[in-house]
């Protein structure tokens, strides 16, 4: 197990000042810090967004951590859209929807939540609540710059309420996707014995786990596909710290959002799988009347995930938000 630490020496100061766009591809074409399992990966639309993932150098607090994000190829005038992940996951989730997203010129950040995803954690710093939030805001800062809209499907959409809530001058808009809002945290797995926790979070790796949470997202997929989105979904996995940056989250307790809705002021765009068999679709309708200014879109015949299952229909509601906030600006300034 690696150690955690709530500070940082120069060294890892100067590491990060020394890496800043810094970044050694493999013969594949991949950055070479990503496992090389990479290679395995036959998906085509994963292969070309891993082969774009950079890390940035992010300081907050006394930690500075080489944070794994993909950059936006286009510069744009309008407000950036900022994509989370899941929880366990990373910004490959975005494979098929952020190409869509680009082409439809908008300025597309994909950010690796930290403790997941493949940001550098040798030197591990808590990766609790607060600290995540900390690290997204400092990046949000250093690199993003202004308002943003900001998606977050499942648990990240935990993570964007969070963020909403605690610095609003960083969000103009807020999308959830099958959002995770209503579990109290990490319940019992926050007190276990930690040889227990351990035990439990080397399950979330496997294969067979992998497989198991793919056939419930998704209907109709392949073995083969299966496999291939079963290990693109674990890469990250397999860092040699990704157990103890997990277990730190899941012993901290982990997200508790639901008594911050109310406290959202941002406009909120909703989306919901109908067939979601990991989070009700009435959850999705409670969160609509909870929220104080937000509207709801369904999508048919789609289950947990639609930014893999309909990449279309979700590039879509993201793009038309984006047009309609572009289009009262417009009138607001032919007003004058």
């Amino acid at each position: 197990m690696l150690s955690l630490t709530g500070g940082s020496t120069p060294s890892i100061a100067a590491k990060c000042t020394i890496q800043r766009g810094f970044r050694v591809r493999s013969v594949a074409g991949f950055p070479s810090f990503l496992p090389k399992e990479v290679e395995k990966i036959k998906d085509p639309f994963a292969r070309k967004l891993a082969a774009r993932i950079e890390r940035l150098p992010v300081s907050f607090g006394e930690n500075c951590v080489m944070s794994s994000c993909v950059k936006p190829l286009v510069q744009s005038n309008t407000s950036p859209v900022v994509l989370l992940h899941g929880f366990d996951s990373s910004c490959l989730e975005w494979r098929y929807t952020y190409p869509l997203l680009e082409e439809a010129g908008l300025e597309t950040w994909a950010v690796d939540i930290l403790g997941w995803g493949f940001s550098d954690l040798e030197r591990l710093p808590s990766c609790n609540v607060a600290s995540k939030r900390d690290h997204f805001f400092q990046l949000w800062e250093s690199y993003i710059k202004k308002p943003m809209i900001l998606v977050g499907p499942s648990l990240g959409a935990a993570v964007a309420i969070d963020f909403a809530v605690s610095h609003p001058e960083a969000v103009e808009r807020l999308v959830l996707i099958d959002a995770s809002v209503y579990t109290e945290g990490t319940g019992d797995l926050a007190s276990m014995p930690k040889m227990l926790a351990y035990a439990g979070v080397s399950l979330l790796k496997s294969l067979p786990l992998r497989f198991y949470v793919n056939f419930l997202c998704f209907s109709g997929i392949s073995l083969s596909t299966n496999l291939d989105w079963a290990n693109v979904g674990r890469l990250h996995c397999l860092f040699p710290w990704w157990e103890d940056a997990t277990v730190d989250f899941m012993m901290s307790g982990g997200y508790n959002v639901s008594a911050q809705i109310e406290q959202v002021k941002q406009k909120t765009l909703i989306i919901w799988g109908e067939d979601d068999q990991i989070i009700s679709s009435k959850l999705g309708v409670r969160l609509h009347c909870e929220l104080p200014n937000a509207v709801i879109r369904q999508i048919p015949d789609c289950g947990h995930i639609p930014h893999v299952e309909k990449p279309s229909s979700v590039a879509k509601m993201i793009v038309e938000l984006v047009q309609q906030d572009q289009y009262k600006e417009v009138q607001r300034i032919s007003q004058f």
